[in-house]
């Protein structure tokens, strides 16, 4: 089989290198010629752990290539995904523009039948628009080629991408022909071998599926930093209240660990985006409001820590800072935690000084130098007053914290994720501040 991918960002690159890796052939399409030069020697656009040689290897074994060239790489493909981006506009709907413009430009240059799948993810009704533009290219060519369209969202978590893919948990496909059927399966095959299911629905559903999905997700992450926030208040510990209800089958132990907040480029605009849609339909989308209101607080709640253990007093203050990305395993700082955290801290006088093993030259591009980027994270102790841990990389987890100790000024750790033993920090002398607990 032969594939396109039209966008080579996290979803269109990891998409398009997972199918070469199973011998599908693949052209990946982007409009950022320097972004295709790159990838041709083998410089990547974004962090994911083992993405690089998988795409080296794909690459020089001719199993993928990189064009900017669309015409080309659609000409006798079996199935061309759209994977560009659907940024959030001001009122929180996704934009659609970038992938109306593929489906446009597929419909100017498609010569056979295919299937064109939206991979990226949409609100309900976007594949009925994609056919109408398809369509409508195809009339103002005067020719009558056959196509189908499917909606086929990922659920890819940055950081394990690749083995999400390989490995998925399960395969949503929306479908309303059953030559698309045919092809999709055939497409997906190779990924089904270890038994993992293929759901397909109608179209509808799947493009509603992906956001139902990151919207639960977020949900949980919500629900369990409002529980820990009451914890803290009524004197109980929240990570014993997490294993208590994650003991449970129903509930399970995952998305229920306290922090200071969701990010990253698919929680926060998924959920705006269900929000927005259900307002256009008449609905109002109650508990995400609220999902979404905890989570913006949630972000302050570090600071708020931070300013109450120096009594107000931060003007002149050195904080170090361990972890920028939004999470572990990647250099993403899309609505990371860690920016609202920084802009608090400056604007009180605060300087602070930064480390993450992979982030720092993304968060370059949100912060400038209005922060010190350190070498490790014993250089960001140095003269710091106190230690705030905000992603949880594991080579956070377990520091000498005698050195800790003898770098700060102040032994205080703010700990944004409860990777420490509160309990073993205090009887090392340190004041130590987590989520949820006293």
């Amino acid at each position: 089989m032969k594939i396109a991918v039209v966008g080579t960002g996290y979803v269109g690159l990891v998409t398009g290198t997972c199918f070469a890796e199973v011998g599908i052939d693949v052209v990946c399409v982007d409009v950022n010629t320097t972004k295709i030069e790159n990838l041709r020697k083998g410089i990547m656009p974004i962090y994911e752990p083992g993405l690089e040689e998988m795409v080296q290897r794909n690459y020089e074994k001719k199993r993928l290539d990189f064009s900017t060239d669309l015409a080309s790489a659609i000409k006798d493909c079996d199935v061309a995904f759209i994977a560009v981006g659907t940024p959030p506009g001001e009122d929180g709907s996704a934009d659609l523009k970038y992938v109306i413009e593929v489906a446009r430009q597929i419909g100017r240059t498609m010569n056979d039948y295919g299937v064109v799948v939206t991979k990226s993810t949409v609100p309900v009704g976007t594949a009925a628009k994609v056919r109408a533009a398809v369509k409508e290219e195809l009339q103002k060519r005067g020719v009558d080629i056959p196509f189908d369209v499917a909606s086929n969202p990922e659920f890819l978590k940055e950081g394990a991408a690749i083995e999400d893919f390989l490995k998925p948990d399960r395969i949503v496909i929306g479908i309303d022909s059953g030559r698309a059927e045919e092809i999709m399966r055939k497409l997906y095959k190779p990924f089904l071998l270890n038994g993992h299911p293929i759901i397909f629905m109608d179209i509808p559903s799947a493009e509603m599926t992906k956001y139902a999905a990151n919207a639960m997700l977020a949900t949980k992450i919500s629900f369990m930093n409002d529980v820990a926030n009451l914890c803290e208040i009524m004197g109980a510990d929240v990570n014993m209240v997490r294993k208590g209800i994650g003991s449970d089958n129903r509930i399970g132990p995952k998305f229920i660990y306290p922090g200071v907040g969701y990010g990253g480029s698919c929680f926060p605009k998924d959920v705006k985006a269900l929000i927005k849609t259900a307002q256009e339909n008449g609905y109002k989308m109650r508990v995400l409001q609220a999902v979404e209101e905890v989570n913006e607080s949630q972000k302050e709640v570090l600071f708020n820590k931070i300013n109450t253990y120096f009594k107000g007093h931060l003007k002149g203050k050195t904080i170090a800072l361990w972890g920028l990305s939004f999470k572990p395993k990647t250099d993403d700082m899309r609505e990371a935690p860690s920016l609202v955290l920084i802009r608090q801290l400056l604007e009180q006088g605060v300087t602070v000084k930064a480390y993450d093993p992979v982030a720092m030259p993304e968060a370059r591009h949100s912060l400038n130098d209005t922060i010190t980027y350190s070498k490790d994270p014993y250089d960001t102790l140095i003269d710091a007053d106190g230690l705030c841990l905000v992603t949880e990389w594991p080579e956070f987890r377990l520091p000498n914290f005698e050195v800790v100790s003898r770098l700060l000024k102040n032994k205080v750790i703010f700990d944004g994720r409860n990777i420490y033993d509160a309990t073993e920090l205090r009887l090392l002398g340190f004041d130590y501040f987590g989520i949820g607990i006293q």
